[in-house]
């Protein structure tokens, strides 16, 4: 042996494993990070601030691949900015998923024999908070385990003391500025949920239905309509057909007969009709209709509500009391019987919508409630893009965003639930309407009450990037960390979340948007490419691969996938092999550790790179 040999020090495999093992290494030293304060963010000191909010996940809710993809994303900027220099805020948080926790707490309710009505409405969100305390939130655990940097110690809820406050201060703004109203209109009702419910929380489907053709009026004033709903029929008052479809001038201002009932109702000319589509006239039912609302509208017809909250015919007669479903066949028998089917197409496969939580038919239903005038509000929306003050990644999908916002409808916001945000609105005794902000004193006395209804999730979300930095108050967190530098989500909530914060950000904070990029991400899908579902039997808990394969691998496997708007095909085998790059990692460290290196001392001085100077250095 040589004397260089011999002098060579021995090598350490005591202290590294000829394996990495991720669990002995990932979770203390994430602990170690949080100990030490590496994530947190100080609105005092004078580095220049960048600042990302976490999309909030739902408090019901746990961890998946689309989560774990998102935060990889969203991690690599924040350390990045961090090593730059940056005092860089990672702002964390959950929502109090209103319809989604409401039925997880009335579940377990159900189990108890009970319903939340046994309750009451105090003890039941008393309930909710209790379980919000005990089973809530477990995905901020699953999000140490991922090893996030965010700020944990300003990590906010939706329905906290402080964004309680934010939500009643611009609820009560935009009531003053006439933008919040109360009206009677057509919305998603879910029969099973007894709320209406949001765009996004319609999921829809090709369900098998059947087309029924039927006649209207008798001699020579029949004419022939179609639906998938025959049960609506009870809450017709009109046919309406093209202005300019020679097939019914001869009709037009003429009542016809209503079959199964004693009503004769009007055949109106509309644009709306497209009389190529059937046989060109439509059955209009404005109180089941979204479309058939807006021709009653402008042909001032009567709305019947031929349905209560649970999807039951109340109409007197032989129908009432049949749950909708019953009373389709039955009137549909009944029309037969009279000889006024005139084509029946079964199966007849359309797209229907259902509740996203609990997979219920989705109803139509016209209702009173609350609601946003969105015109002035999206026109800004639009603005702050168009003029670049916001900019969207990847560019191309500006054209959604486009389509959305210069389209939007007027924005029903009330909900008909327990568990969120009570609309601060009192009624009086002799019909008052007071809207109350969080400075004024409620008005009590005999005969008043406060609004039954509670807001949509998405309203309290949609003031995510200023109301966790302190807003209404004028908070040091406030004026370092907004605008927000970054926002990192989904191109599938472009609509429903990112529109929304770009609006009430505006509006709020006098002109000023909510962030100054947009960066949105696709979708987890299987190594196939196909979308991952429980139904699909290829939904994949990444907490078992973090097990097997660590988190370290998890995350290079889906940053090593990411491109903007781009969804991400990902399969158990990628995973492996990011564990097995991990492994060579660590082997590469162990064999210089065995052959004498050392991470004893200070770092070396970087070394300036003369390329540098010339303008061609890479690095």
């Amino acid at each position: 042996m040589t004397e260089n040999a011999q002098q060579q020090p021995p090598a350490p495999d005591s202290e590294l494993p000829t394996q990495y093992a991720p669990a002995d290494v990932e979770g203390p030293l994430y602990e170690r990070w949080v100990e030490r304060g590496y994530f947190e963010a100080d609105a005092k000191r004078e580095k220049p601030p960048y600042t990302i909010v976490i999309p909030p996940p739902n408090v019901t809710g746990s961890l998946h691949l689309g989560h774990a993809f998102e935060h990889t994303l969203i991690d690599a900027l924040t350390r990045r900015k961090r090593m730059q220099g940056y005092e860089t805020l990672w702002q964390p948080g959950m929502d109090h998923a209103g319809i989604a926790t409401q039925n997880v707490v009335e579940r377990e309710l159900g189990k108890e024999g009970k319903s939340r009505h046994d309750l009451g409405r105090e003890a039941f969100v008393e309930r909710v908070w209790q379980w919000k305390g005990e089973s809530g939130g477990q995905i901020s655990g699953q999000m140490r385990r991922l090893g996030d940097g965010v700020a944990w110690s300003r990590e906010r809820f939706t329905m906290d003391e402080g964004l309680s406050q934010s939500v009643q201060t611009i609820f009560k703004r935009l009531y003053d500025d006439e933008l919040i109203y109360r009206a009677e209109r057509i919305i998603n009702w879910c029969p099973r949920c007894l709320t209406a419910i949001s765009d996004i929380e319609v999921e829809y489907q090709d369900d098998d239905g059947e087309l029924v053709s039927m006649k209207y009026g008798d001699g020579d004033e029949t004419i022939v309509v179609a639906t998938t709903r025959a049960e609506t029929m009870l809450g017709d008052t009109a046919v309406a057909v093209h202005p300019s479809d020679e097939r019914y001038k001869h009709l037009v201002g003429k009542l016809i007969r209503l079959p199964l009932t004693d009503r004769s109702i009007p055949v109106v000319a509309d644009e709306h009709v497209d009389p190529e589509f059937g046989t060109g006239a439509v059955k209009v039912t404005p109180a089941h209709d979204p479309n058939d609302f807006e021709i009653g509208q402008r042909h001032d017809l009567p709305a019947i509500t031929v349905m209560d909250e649970h999807a039951v015919i109340t109409v007197p007669g032989p129908f009432q009391g049949q749950d909708r479903l019953e009373a389709r066949s039955a009137i549909v028998a009944a029309l037969r019987a009279e000889g006024r089917i005139v084509a029946e197409k079964r199966p007849y496969i359309h797209s229907v919508g259902h509740c996203s939580r609990c997979k219920t038919t989705i109803e139509p239903r016209l209702s009173m409630q609350w609601w946003v005038k969105v015109a002035p509000l999206a026109k800004a929306a639009g603005d702050a893009v168009r003029d670049g003050r916001v900019k969207i990644h990847p560019q191309e999908m500006e054209k959604r965003y486009f389509d959305w916002v210069d389209n939007l409808h007027d924005w029903c916001i009330s909900r008909q639930l327990w568990w969120g945000h009570r609309i601060p609105v009192w009624y009086g005794p002799n019909g008052e309407v007071v809207c109350v902000g969080p400075d004024d004193e409620a008005p009590t006395g005999e005969g008043w009450h406060q609004d039954t209804d509670v807001l949509d999730t998405w309203f309290s979300s949609g003031l995510w990037p200023f109301s966790t930095l302190g807003w209404p108050e004028q908070t040091d967190s406030l004026a370092k960390f907004y605008p927000n530098s970054v926002l990192v989500t989904g191109y599938d909530i472009l609509f429903f979340w990112v529109a929304r914060m770009m609006m009430f950000g505006l509006y709020a904070m006098d002109g000023t948007p909510p962030f100054h990029t947009i960066a949105l991400h696709g979708m987890v899908r299987d190594q196939f490419g196909k979308k991952m579902s429980k139904s699909f039997g290829n939904a994949v808990n990444p907490l078992d691969w973090m097990d097997k394969y660590g988190s370290d691998a998890l995350r290079f496997t889906l940053a090593r996938g990411a491109n903007p708007g781009v969804d991400v095909p990902i399969g158990e085998d990628w995973v492996q092999g990011s564990r097995n790059f991990a492994n060579k990692l660590w082997n590469a460290t162990r064999f210089a550790l065995m052959n004498g290196a050392t991470v004893e001392g200070d770092l070396p001085t970087r070394r300036r790179c003369r390329r540098r100077t010339a303008g061609s250095c890479p690095g």
